[in-house]
């Protein structure tokens, strides 16, 4: 009976799952705080962070009980072969969180973590989570060897699952930006698992949004609690089975593509950031100030204007992703119909647009022209003698010119920055360093020396100091 029940789940009974996860997990969450609290599971101010004060983690603990209810309740375990799918993923996502949960209290060794995420990974997988073909535009389907030692699809979605879960940690860094970016990806993968017929994993996707969207109520700027890595690690971990099973199980053209779309933003900021630290032979798990929402804070984004550009950001993505599997520009025989082309076109090109002005908000790209016009915005009366000698000094120091309004403090960029720990007011004029310097002066051996005057140790005030790696 419970079989056929899950057989037939519709789109109403995801709505249901998503508002009993959410209301589980909001009512949950400040349990979660006083048990941080009392067993000093808490997060405190640091140089590298964007909070400001000691907040408790362990948010992810009511994550888990959202989509844990949620799926006790639309995706009873052990009744047929799609309950023993969601054993599995239930026995992976305790695992995961316990874990994660440890972690939050004592700090395990980054390789205790990873051991803890590959066994999840591996849970999940036994219990049939794993991809054995995909579908590529332009290809087909493409098998993956499955016997004996090449038995590449299991592997392969073990090392995509443990990967998920590194970006979604490594995007935890600023208030609602996790939880928020997650269920927008989830929202999105539900409507999309429902078009594709694959109604128990759009179920799943849509009480993951939910349980992420009743802890965001508590995480949302100025936090109150912090899902710490039980949390992230959690949605990780949840984030990759659906894109799995909702999607690119699928014979769908499009059915790969899809997740990589939607997940594109914190793939790009972790992407960017493992980069960073091979450059400059620092360890990959190793903390720093180099994600995305680190840099908005340095060039004067309030935390809640930077979680609102990178939802933006996320949705229009969603909407791509969307479009490709609704708007008919493809009679699904190779031809393209002409207006609805267009249409995909227009779209492509909006999100294409965006995502080059925020690589050119954040400096990720270190563009000659993009950053000559900085500067003579900056500095209008320079001539341009003095703006090439600018540009050419900003591309070998890493070393930017931050603009900044002198009309208050509003919410805009180039706003000053509350004067809290771990950020550095920035006036008009003055230099904001990226840790391309820091890291070229390292390779260079020279970090070690400081200007010295009259006996005593002075600090360059142009320079921020490199910063210990710790926490959140």
């Amino acid at each position: 009976m419970l079989s056929a029940v899950v057989a037939h789940l519709t789109q109403l009974d995801a709505l249901y799952a998503f508002l009993l996860a959410a209301v589980v997990a909001a009512l949950l969450t400040p349990l979660t705080m006083r048990l941080a609290t009392a067993i000093g599971a808490v997060d405190v101010p640091r140089e590298r962070g964007l909070s400001s004060r000691a907040t408790p983690l362990l948010g992810g603990l009511a994550i888990f009980a959202g989509v844990l209810v949620a799926m006790a309740a639309f995706l009873p375990a052990g009744y047929g072969k799609d309950g023993e799918v969601w054993r599995g993923v239930l026995i992976g996502a305790a695992l995961i969180t316990i874990v994660g949960a440890f972690d939050d209290r004592f700090d395990l060794p980054p390789l205790v973590k990873l051991a803890g995420q590959i066994a999840a990974a591996v849970v999940v997988v036994h219990f049939g989570v794993d991809v054995r073909n995909i579908t590529l535009p332009f290809i087909g389907a493409l098998s993956f060897p499955n016997a004996g030692v090449t038995n590449a699809g299991p592997i392969l979605t073990v090392v995509g699952l443990v990967v998920m879960m590194n970006v979604v940690n490594l995007s935890d860094g600023a208030d609602g930006l996790a939880a928020g970016v997650c269920v927008i990806i989830a929202s999105t993968l539900a409507i999309i698992a429902f078009d594709l017929g694959r109604a128990a994993p759009g179920v799943l996707a849509a009480l993951t949004a939910g349980a992420a969207l009743g802890f965001l109520i508590h995480n949302f700027p100025p936090a109150s609690s912090f899902m710490g890595d039980c949390g992230s690690n959690l949605l990780g971990l949840m984030m990759g089975v659906i894109a799995v099973e909702a999607t690119v199980k699928t014979a769908a053209v499009v059915s790969f593509v899809l997740p990589l779309i939607l997940l594109a933003v914190p793939f790009l900021d972790a992407t960017f950031v493992v980069l960073k630290r091979l450059k400059y032979r620092r360890p990959i798990y190793a903390p720093d100030s180099e994600h995305f929402h680190h840099r908005m804070a340095r060039i004067g984004f309030s935390e809640r204007r930077t979680i609102a550009y990178l939802y933006a950001w996320t949705l229009l993505l969603a909407g791509v992703a969307l479009a490709l599997r609704f708007v008919p520009y493809s009679d699904h025989k190779g031809h393209l119909r002409g207006g609805w082309t267009l249409v995909m076109i227009a779209l492509a090109l909006i999100v294409v647009a965006a995502s080059i002005y925020l690589v050119y908000v954040l400096e990720i790209l270190k563009f000659r022209r993009l950053d000559a016009l900085r500067l003579r915005r900056l500095r209008p009366n320079a001539s341009a003698a003095e703006i090439e000698r600018g540009v050419t000094h900003d591309l070998q120091t890493g070393e930017y010119d931050v603009v900044v309004s002198e009309r208050g403090a509003g919410d805009h960029v180039g706003a000053s920055v509350p004067d809290v720990p771990g950020r550095a007011q920035q006036r008009f004029g003055e230099r904001q360093v990226d840790h391309d310097r820091v890291g070229a002066e390292h390779e260079r051996g020279d970090t070690q020396e400081a200007a010295v005057a009259q006996g005593g140790e002075r600090q360059d005030p142009d320079r921020v100091p490199r910063q210990q790696p710790s926490g959140r």
